[in-house]
């Protein structure tokens, strides 16, 4: 009796499990069978990847890669905007296009930087009209000014409007423009020398001679950027050589023939004219040209060394001579030797030789 009681106990438990679990299986049965319910949308901006690292790079940075094994590409990106690289833990990694820019101040024109630099282009009629007609009036007071006259312009500004017209290719249309003004400017000079009567000749000729070379030393140094990328370079002169060259060709060879006889007048008769206009004038013209020198060879040894062949012994009695025939010049015409009194007999004829030997030396 109490076994058959046990044995009925017995089997309603196992029978009572048996349906508990066969419940339980239906259940997880039917869960899987369910569709999972659909995921909310996580705003973009609380969306963290678990993991993940945010990479910001720019949008011409990808314009040039093709897919890649586990890279998803994302939209075009669109201007101004900015590429997101998600990269998460497994090594995959997501590409996402970030909003534009909230602020102007954080965006990149590309425009206003091109507007800038289209401002600052000098065209070929800015240049006429604005940068050359400023060198063009400060050439033309430096080749007038009189040597010690103060003139009123701005050396820096000449020098920047120099130096930009050369940064923007304008060098050639300079260098052109700045010869043609010169050489107009000598041309006239040359037409009133023509017009000098001959006892002013020299003088005016020795004033327009100092006057260009005077206007040089501050013209090259204005022109200096231009000379140095452009004529040096590719002309392979230089600007002060080529200047001194206009003065050559369109003043002194058209007056070298009159002007050189009235020298040789002017020597054989003692201070007609001054010795500083007589020295600036021989050194002018050996400057220019040094061949002329041997036009009159004894008026240019007297101011330029080396110009007459070494002395020699046998002729010191000629030099004396030379010598004395000046002395005797000179007194005719009212310049005085000084109180002679105290000079001791037999001085004089000493003090010749010795002058006529030291003056040989300085003559040659």
């Amino acid at each position: 009796m109490e076994e058959s009681m046990e044995e009925e106990e017995g089997g309603s438990y196992e029978a009572m499990m048996d349906d508990q679990n066969h419940n339980n299986w239906e259940a997880a049965v039917d869960r899987f069978r369910r569709p999972p319910p659909p995921l909310q949308p996580i705003p973009a901006s609380s969306r963290e990847p678990p993991g993940g690292q945010l990479l910001a790079v720019p949008t011409v940075s990808v314009d040039r890669k093709g897919p890649k094994e586990g890279l998803a590409m994302g939209p075009p990106p669109e201007s101004n905007g900015v590429i997101m690289m998600l990269k998460s833990c497994d090594g995959a990694a997501t590409v996402a296009k970030a909003a534009p820019a909230s602020t102007p101040s954080s965006t990149i024109n590309i425009n206003t930087s091109t507007s800038k630099f289209l401002m600052n282009v000098i065209t070929i009629e800015d240049y006429k009209s604005t940068y050359w007609p400023k060198l063009d009036g400060a050439i033309d007071q430096l080749l007038t000014q009189s040597p010690g006259d103060y003139i009123p312009i701005s050396y820096e500004q000449i020098y920047s409007c120099v130096y930009k017209c050369v940064c923007q290719q304008h060098s050639e249309q300079m260098y052109s423009d700045l010869i043609k003004k010169i050489t107009n400017h000598l041309e006239r000079v040359s037409k009133e020398l023509q017009a000098s009567p001959p006892d002013l000749y020299i003088e005016r000729f020795n004033i327009a001679l100092g006057q260009y070379m005077g206007a040089l030393q501050s013209i090259v140094p204005l022109f200096i950027y231009m000379n140095k990328f452009y004529i040096e370079t590719k002309l392979n002169r230089d600007l002060k050589d080529d200047l001194i060259k206009l003065f050559t060709e369109h003043v002194a060879e058209k007056h070298i023939c009159s002007l050189m006889p009235l020298l040789l007048e002017a020597q054989s008769t003692p201070f007609q004219v001054t010795p500083s206009t007589m020295a600036n004038i021989v050194k002018g013209l050996y400057t220019l040209r040094p061949e002329w020198a041997q036009m009159a060879p004894t008026l240019f040894s007297k101011f330029i060394p080396n110009i007459l062949p070494p002395a020699v012994e046998s002729e010191l009695s000629e030099y004396a001579a030379q010598d004395q025939k000046l002395q005797r010049e000179l007194i005719q015409n009212g310049f005085m030797r000084g109180d002679q009194s105290r000079k001791r007999a037999g001085d004089e004829l000493a003090y010749s030789n010795s002058s006529a030997c030291a003056s040989s030396r300085g003559y040659r």
